[in-house]
């Protein structure tokens, strides 16, 4: 016999629900054939088996939420995978930005077509969700745990030493640099994983144990949803009172939107800047060759157009393609251009990547955001198409507005909203012309970009966009 557990699916990620069973009982199952779909915080997935044989119990059902190590299954004459075999996934940070792991897409949803008037890559942000950049030269430095280590408060000793001469903590770089973040100590967190290693939860409840241990002012007080500073406790009201209500648990999705932008509001300074581009030229561009870049197999909407003025503008400005690291008193500039196009889906905001946005031209690029936010929308992105951005666009302009405030996608710098675009009246050769104007809204994170920076940002990018030449001086 031979159990098959929930094996690492990515950096940071725990676990995740179950949304279907693909075997029953009495399956002859072979080893990575997939047997569970999941959806976890970052995407829903399909987890292949890593053990062999006829499947004679299945423990766990749909609707239930289960952590990585739990069994799902039992087999007979399994055989298991090789130790050394990869998990399933590939590198991840959509929120933290940490290298990590991520499953193979699952399949299944009919495929929605993005259209820049009718359905915007619009967002939330931090995002991210846990969608976000890496920071390799961090990681680096990470002492990585033993193969077998033991849980710290454990009296066995693991292999891995940590520089001190005390055992290392089971856990990821990720997860160390949240332990950080908010002041818990990594080498005394219980782990609850495989071999006590510590995930991402175990280190918000030890941090949870430790603020609902110490005096509160005037009341009790309760961790903020990301876990940093204590916020007082205040019970909302009995809303039945007033009328019917209904009760719907938050998904995995929508609570780690709420738990990231609400790290990325309270411990980033935002700034925002406003501009108007006039895009007239760009229009007349875009409608002339659109139906050549759709033979492509692209979309060429305003977002793919911008991916590559940002991608242009943020290698004559370093500072917006950067991450700060309060540790080390540090900022951290990444020699590759990785932009995130924010997607509105059914299950909340999603931030796709569009890898070497520099190295591409405008129709590679409205292929990928094309696809990326096919994928997004019919579920089938995976974690590592979430991972690695430096720079995040989200664009409102397909559903209206004027301007807006994004919040800053951490632990990127920098966000450009996108509003709609209107047709006003410009002063031109001595006489007013009507001219297609759009709404531009710069967030940035001040701690790392000035102000008269973000505005010759801002105004590089403007002026980008009204004179296309420059991006083949430039770029």
């Amino acid at each position: 016999m031979a159990e098959f557990t929930v094996p690492e699916l990515g950096e940071n990620v725990a676990g995740g629900d179950v949304t279907s069973i693909l075997v029953k009982v009495g399956d002859t199952i072979a080893v990575d054939q997939p047997v569970l779909e999941l959806e976890t915080d970052k995407a829903t997935v399909e987890v292949p088996s890593s053990v062999a044989g006829r499947v004679t119990e299945i423990k766990v059902k749909p609707g239930d939420t289960i952590k990585v190590g739990a069994v799902v299954l039992v087999v007979e004459d399994g055989a298991s995978a090789k130790s050394t075999s990869p998990s399933p996934g590939a590198n991840s940070a959509v929120a933290e930005g940490v290298g990590g792991t991520s499953p193979k897409p699952s399949t299944g949803a009919q495929k929605a077509q993005p259209d820049e008037n009718a359905r915007p890559e619009s967002p939330k942000a931090d995002a991210a969700k846990d969608k976000v950049v890496s920071m390799p030269a961090r990681q680096a430095a990470e002492p990585k745990p033993a193969a077998k280590t033991e849980p710290v408060e454990s009296k066995a000793q693991p292999a891995a030493k940590a520089s001190g001469g005390h055992p290392a903590a089971p856990a990821a770089p990720g997860v160390r640099r949240l332990a950080r973040e908010v002041g818990v100590n990594i080498d005394v967190v219980q782990g609850t994983g495989p071999q006590g290693r510590i995930s991402e939860e175990d280190v918000k409840e030890h941090a949870r144990r430790i603020l609902s241990s110490m005096p509160s002012i005037g009341g009790s007080s309760s961790p903020s949803p990301a876990g940093g500073t204590p916020r007082p406790a205040v019970p909302l009201p009995d809303f039945s009172r007033w009328g019917e209500i209904e009760r719907q648990p938050m998904s995995n999705i929508r609570r780690t939107t709420s738990e990231r932008l609400s790290y990325a509001w309270n411990t980033i300074p935002h700034v925002t800047q406003f501009d108007k581009a006039d895009i007239t030229a760009m229009e007349e561009l875009r409608r002339k060759y659109r139906e050549q870049v759709t033979a492509a197999g692209g979309n060429l909407t305003v977002t793919a157009m911008l991916v590559k003025v940002i991608a242009t503008a943020v290698r004559q400005f370093p500072q917006f393609n950067a991450s700060m690291d309060p540790q080390s008193n540090e900022i951290i500039y990444k020699k590759y251009v990785h932009v995130g196009v924010a997607v509105d889906t059914d299950r909340g905001l999603l931030v796709p990547v569009v890898r070497n946005a520099d190295r591409k031209n405008i129709t590679e690029i409205a292929i990928d955001v094309h696809q990326l936010a096919d994928k997004a929308r019919s579920r089938k992105l995976s974690l590592e198409e979430m991972s690695g951005g430096g720079f995040t666009i989200s664009n409102l302009g397909g559903i209206g507005g004027t301007y807006f405030t994004p919040i800053v996608n951490w632990p990127e710098v920098a966000i450009l909203g996108v509003s709609r675009g209107v047709l006003e009246p410009v002063w031109r050769n001595d006489t007013f012309e009507p001219r297609q104007l759009l709404p531009l809204s710069l967030s940035y994170d001040h701690r790392v970009i000035d102000g008269a920076d973000a505005m010759r940002f801002l105004r590089w990018v403007v002026e980008a966009i009204e004179q296309p030449f420059l991006l083949s001086l430039l770029g």
